[in-house]
């Protein structure tokens, strides 16, 4: 995918995520540690505000509003540093657009909240990892989370389909009839990833008096395997195939009929559903770009701005 710039702008999409930031080409764990000072290990540092802010320790613990500390405006610092180094464009003062995104279920109590948090400092100059970045934010649009990851695909969601997306800390689920969203449709539950995980650590407690750290647990959910005995791998997989469980479960309560519709899944948990899921793979997809939903923005942005431009024209 080519840059996309509009009137100047470099439209970029971030995808805010509880266990990581995502981009159009980078993911990094939604973790910061603030320092008055340099941090003496790590290099995934932002220099901001006459503070120091080490990058993608550990995660985000889940908080129903996004703008209700600073975080995710630090990480949302990182996450345009990150991309510009890799798109080349680290060494100019930009101009940017940035397209982000919500639950259906909170966009209309938190869609300006979010916006204003974004744009509170419309001039930004900051160090990442000593490097100089001068970056200007010109606009911040705001799109359905989840949806805007199967934009490009759209054509296939004809007839009745249900997407559910699955981050770390919640599972955003929407129907799709016709290749159009219902927002009376909608749900939000608190059944991410870190669930799981936390029912793996509860399980492997009580079973074994002790638990592996959460990074071999998430590694686990994304590969299958893991280098523990086989005692710890039972549990491991049982806890894992009974969320699974749940997920189906909670949408079933949806009046999600795999003989009706088709099911998708986007995010991080999708790689829990591949591994320990007993689903049929003809009506059941699983799409297995992280990055899809900030590609989806960028998109839905860009399109929006153009058919705008053409309208006032």
């Amino acid at each position: 995918m080519e840059n996309r710039f509009f009137e100047g702008s470099l439209i970029l999409g971030i995808d805010h995520g509880y266990g990581n930031m995502k981009t159009r080409n980078t993911v990094f764990k939604s973790g910061v540690i603030t320092s008055e000072s340099m941090p003496t290990f790590g290099t995934d540092v932002i220099e901001y505000d006459n503070k120091f802010y080490l990058i993608g320790e550990g995660h985000k613990t889940f908080i129903s509003n996004k703008s209700m500390d600073e975080d995710f405006y630090i990480l949302t610092l990182a996450a345009i540093a990150k991309e510009l180094t890799i798109r080349g464009l680290r060494n100019m003062n930009m101009n940017v657009i940035l397209a982000v995104g919500l639950p259906i279920t909170w966009i209309q109590s938190q869609k300006e909240e979010f916006i204003n948090y974004l744009k509170k400092n419309e001039h930004l100059d900051f160090k990442y990892r000593d490097t100089r970045f001068v970056v200007n934010i010109k606009d911040v649009l705001l799109f359905p989370q989840g949806f805007a990851g199967v934009t490009s695909i759209m054509d296939r969601f004809t007839g009745s389909n249900i997407l559910a997306d699955i981050g770390n800390g919640t599972m955003n689920t929407v129907y799709i009839n016709n290749c159009k969203p219902r927002p009376d449709k909608y749900y939000t539950d608190k059944l991410g990833v870190n669930t799981c995980v936390l029912q793996i650590r509860n399980a492997l407690l009580a079973a074994c008096g002790s638990v592996p750290n959460d990074e071999l647990i998430e590694d686990y959910l994304i590969t299958g395997k893991a280098e523990v005995s086989e005692r710890y791998l039972a549990i491991m997989e049982r806890e894992a195939k009974k969320y699974v469980k749940d997920v189906f479960s909670k949408l079933v309560e949806y009046e999600y009929n795999p003989e009706l519709m088709k099911l998708y899944f986007i995010g991080g948990g999708g790689s829990i559903i591949r591994h320990f899921g007993d689903y049929d793979p003809e009506r059941v997809e699983i799409i297995t770009d992280i990055c899809a939903t900030a590609k989806g923005y960028e998109n839905t942005a860009y399109s929006c701005l153009m058919i705008n431009a053409r309208r006032g024209a």
